[in-house]
């Protein structure tokens, strides 16, 4: 195992020390568990909170900050975090408003989320929450019933984020939540395996000819290995899913083309280049483009496609201001 790391257990409260002292007027790390929060806490209006497993940066915590997340929940690598420390999250950011809590659909994090909830319930805490399933590559898989969360999740914190900016209810930042799940869907593929640094070891293998389509961002299986093949024929099989899936012909889209963690932008670019094509062959708009890494998998070489129907509310709050460690607009 070849990492720029100290010891493998101390990999997440390193790396939050370290984004803390890089991104002071954005964030600080609360001291009762591993949850970075808003340096200027949000007062009046609706907070929101996600988070999961280490190894997926810059999600989540790198886009706390305004127009996006209040609190970013890190667990152990690839490890739901405890009910402890999404209740902790909770208290830190909680206003009057209420808090949200967005949820990608694996079942520790559902239940460890909800077991939080309720404790927060216990304490006369407002609070709601909403599950993202958006990846349409399999229906059950390793860690879930139903589908998966991935990076569709970015893009329902960015919509929901400036929601919550502009001083809508608990309800109306749920039902504008659901409306992103509602309408977004995700797929990737990968190259190559990652290694969880306590593992020491990757989590599959890939011949060095073969590929895997529709794994899931903690190296779940996928829908199948095949031989590596051209970019365009990749992007193609995706996007034949997630239009299976979701029809898009004539609408109004963004795209998402997010990179697992060593997939160069030059190859990001050259598959955003194919889904272009394939969604104005459509005569589909796409009226925002997102190239980069999003919601990564530590070191794994793939990615991954989101595309989100819009309509004229989530094209405004896609645009509202943003301004993260991880994003910004």
């Amino acid at each position: 195992m070849k990492k720029v790391i100290n010891a493998p257990q101390n990999v997440v409260s390193e790396m939050l020390q370290g984004m803390v002292l890089a991104f002071p007027e954005y964030v600080r790390k609360i001291d009762s568990a591993d949850v970075i929060v808003r340096a200027k806490p949000k007062t009046g209006k609706v907070a929101l909170i996600s988070g999961g497993g280490s190894g997926h940066e810059p999600s989540h915590a790198g886009f706390v900050g305004c127009g996006m997340l209040d609190a970013g929940v890190c667990g152990a690598v690839f490890t739901s975090p405890t009910p402890d420390a999404v209740f902790e999250a909770i208290k830190a950011v909680k206003t009057d408003e209420g808090v949200l809590l967005i949820i990608k659909n694996y079942t520790g994090d559902v239940m460890n989320f909800e077991m939080a909830m309720e404790m927060a319930e216990a304490e006369g805490i407002k609070v709601d929450k909403v599950v993202i399933d958006d990846d349409v590559a399999v229906q059950n898989s390793t860690w879930t019933v139903g589908r998966r969360g991935i990076a569709g999740t970015v893009l329902l914190h960015k919509i929901a984020g400036a929601k919550a900016e502009t001083g809508a209810s608990l309800a109306d930042v749920k039902a504008v939540a659901e409306k992103v799940v509602a309408n977004v869907r995700s797929m990737g593929m990968a190259l190559t395996p990652c290694i969880i640094p306590e593992a020491g070891k990757p989590g599959f293998e890939l011949a060095e000819n073969e590929m895997e389509v529709g794994l899931g961002i903690h190296g779940e299986p996928g829908v199948r290995r095949d031989t590596i093949k051209p970019a365009d024929a990749i992007v193609d099989e995706l996007m034949a899913k997630i239009m299976a899936d979701m029809p898009v012909d004539g609408q109004e889209v963004a795209v998402m083309v997010n990179g697992l963690g060593s997939t160069p932008l030059m190859e990001l670019f050259i598959v955003n280049k194919r889904v272009n094509e394939i969604l104005t062959g459509k005569g589909v708009k796409i009226y925002k483009t997102f190239v980069g890494e999003y919601m990564t998998a530590i070191e794994m070489a793939g990615f991954s496609i989101s595309v989100l129907k819009l309509d004229a509310e989530l094209k405004t709050l896609l645009d509202a201001q943003a301004d993260t460690p991880a994003y910004k607009s």
